[in-house]
């Protein structure tokens, strides 16, 4: 998925923030980064189109929130990329990982065996169920 700078900066707001509306994103913004109503305005409408932002009608304004939280987006991300380049090759995925995990260091790589066993547990009891 291709996302522009700002499309970028107001997917990280919306995970740190839970609801907004275009003025208060605009306002996060100005200061910072500049630009218009109508360019946050602009960007929000592309989000929500692309699938990233859920919005409600509240009176005259769009609340706008994050459509998933920020590990499932790039959980799909990566998912997407590989399955791009692999085309359904295990062994391929499984070695982007080997070589990804090679830049982590010893307590990331804790991490990373602790998540994969509690999602090994999480696979068992739904076999078992």
């Amino acid at each position: 998925m291709n996302l522009g700078q700002l499309e970028k900066l107001v997917l990280k707001f919306f995970w740190q923030t839970n609801v907004a509306d275009a003025k208060q994103v605009y306002a996060y913004f100005e200061k910072s980064r500049g630009g218009t109503l109508n360019t946050i305005q602009s960007t929000l409408d592309r989000l929500f189109k692309k699938g990233l932002l859920k919005r409600d009608k509240e009176g005259h304004a769009f609340q706008y929130r994050a459509a998933k939280p920020r590990k499932a987006f790039i959980g799909e991300l990566i998912k997407d990329v590989t399955h791009d380049f692999t085309l359904g090759d295990e062994d391929s995925i499984l070695a982007a990982f080997v070589s990804i995990s090679s830049e982590l260091n010893v307590k990331q790589l804790d991490r990373l065996e602790e998540l994969i066993q509690d999602y090994r547990s999480t696979i068992s009891m739904k076999e078992e169920s």
